[in-house]
């Protein structure tokens, strides 16, 4: 499969919508995500092919630091480089935006996305006690991960 990334917009805030509801259990309607796309500096990538985008990433910058809002991608998808892609490309947005800085928020039990972020230049920066919420009442951690920009490549996309 030859992966892609393109600029997403509010034509496809169904589809990103859909793709979050598959990726986590808070669920995202697609009003609350057109709400966030039409906040000045708020951008979306979507990762895939064109026939079948599978991640996504949302991002926002505001003076000169970016944050990473959401990043899904289909459980059946996962570890085929697409989220790797996506912060790469996100965080290169957000450095022509004017950010030095990108940050964003991952429960401290992912160990997978916390291995992606590290291979990044990302390090943890602060915790948010009970920050989650599972669908069977329990909450998890989030750790805080900032990183300069540009990020640290560690290993080729």
């Amino acid at each position: 499969m030859s992966l892609r990334v393109r600029a997403a917009g509010k034509e496809d805030v169904a589809l990103l919508s859909r793709l979050h509801d598959a990726s986590f259990d808070e669920k995202w309607s697609a009003q609350a995500i057109e709400t966030l796309l039409s906040v000045p500096g708020t951008f979306a990538l979507v990762g895939g092919n064109s026939k079948n985008w599978q991640s996504f990433v949302l991002a926002r910058v505001v003076a000169d630091e970016a944050e990473i809002l959401s990043l899904a991608t289909l459980p059946t998808m996962r570890r085929k480089g697409l989220a790797r892609s996506l912060v790469v490309t996100a965080a290169e947005d957000a450095a022509g935006r004017g950010a030095g800085k990108i940050f964003l928020d991952v429960s401290m039990a992912n160990a997978a996305a916390r291995a992606l972020y590290q291979g990044l230049g990302f390090a943890e920066v602060g915790v948010r006690r009970t920050y989650y919420r599972h669908l069977d009442g329990a909450h998890a951690d989030a750790l805080i991960l900032a990183a300069a920009l540009p990020l640290a490549r560690q290993a080729p996309l």
